[in-house]
């Protein structure tokens, strides 16, 4: 089964531009995946098992490991792109 996940994170530090564009940085290395990013947040495209329960809760955890954060998502199923848009 497709996911279609919006992600924001919201670190809570100065240097927290920093923080986001790692995140991202390491989301774009998943050929799994496909990102795409705005001004306000990311989605991610893919198969249900590896984004739920491979890649999310590894980057999230790790996000939560060394520094305050929010984290806030949408899920939707199916891969809902503007491929034309």
């Amino acid at each position: 089964m497709k996911v279609t996940v919006e992600i924001s994170l919201y670190p809570l530090h100065d240097g927290s531009e920093a923080s986001v564009l790692a995140f991202l940085e390491k989301l774009n290395k998943y050929p799994e995946i496909v990102v795409e990013t705005n001004g306000l947040s990311t989605q991610i495209f893919g198969d249900y098992d590896f984004v739920m329960k491979e890649l999310l809760p590894v980057r999230i955890q790790e996000v939560f490991e060394n520094e305050r954060a929010v984290v806030v998502m949408k899920l939707a199923q199916g891969h809902l792109r503007y491929e034309n848009a």
